[in-house]
């Protein structure tokens, strides 16, 4: 696939989402393809593991999925100081999802999009934390879910007063308003950018490596999967953290 169109045409083909739609409405149909599959095996796979849950010697998928859940919960127990039966299922979520996302990147880079071509869809970008819609989308939720809690902790009063007499006290409140509001703004444009630069960068380098002869794309592609085995997981790390932390700092009534 690497001669149709040149190296530029080659890495634009593999980087340009399946859409439909025009404008604001347009739809990433790959991108919401595969995070309704991933999010549906994260299901099916938890659901599996706890039906077959034994207290006796435990099978590799539950192994797996309580190691999960232990270390999700350590990560509430030690960031999340509120009281919330949300926080943890929605955490394991949050890394569980992102982190298949990100795995999506270890799959050959003209797999997908060649099972595609034949059946004649022009492109197919397999990775959804490559598509910032898709990672904007995660991060709005969470940001929605930060006022939602802010409010139901502290009140409608009470957090219009930390939107307009923090840090500076009452007599600032149009100088704490800006501030707040560009601290909030900060949250979800972080958390999605973050996830998204790096992945996209990622699959851009494994894309680069393509372009290689076959003979040289083991001796660059293999190290650099295993060190990109480490950045999926640590970037959904962070962005389950952040949210844990964000959360938390919504549950604090001041």
């Amino acid at each position: 696939m690497a001669s149709e169109g040149g190296a530029t045409g080659y890495i634009v083909h593999h980087l340009t989402p399946l859409s439909v739609g025009e404008g604001f409405w347009t739809l990433h149909l790959d991108t919401l393809f595969f995070s309704a599959l991933l999010g549906g095996l994260f299901i099916l796979f938890f659901k599996m593991a706890a039906e077959k849950a034994t207290s006796g010697i435990p099978g590799l998928a539950q192994n797996i999925a309580e190691t999960l859940v232990e270390f999700v919960d350590t990560q509430v127990k030690d960031s999340f100081h509120g009281r919330s039966e949300l926080i943890a299922p929605l955490s394991l979520t949050i890394f569980c999802w992102v982190f298949l996302w990100n795995a999506m990147d270890m799959l050959p880079v003209d797999l997908l999009p060649m099972i595609a071509g034949v059946m004649g869809m022009e492109y197919m970008r397999v990775v959804p934390s490559t598509d910032l819609n898709g990672t904007f989308a995660l991060s709005i939720s969470v940001f929605l879910l930060i006022f939602f809690y802010s409010i139901k902790v502290k009140g409608l009063w009470g957090f219009a007063k930390e939107m307009t007499c923090t840090p500076f006290g009452p007599k600032m409140m149009p100088f704490n308003l800006l501030l707040k509001t560009v601290e909030e703004l900060a949250k979800p444009i972080s958390l999605g950018l973050r996830l998204f630069g790096n992945l996209y960068a990622g699959e851009l380098v494994f894309i680069l490596i393509a372009l290689l002869p076959p003979i040289v794309q083991p001796l660059l592609g293999f190290p650099w999967a295993v060190f990109h085995i480490l950045v999926i997981t640590l970037q959904a790390f962070i962005f389950m953290v952040l949210t844990i932390v964000y959360l938390s700092l919504a549950h604090e009534d001041h």
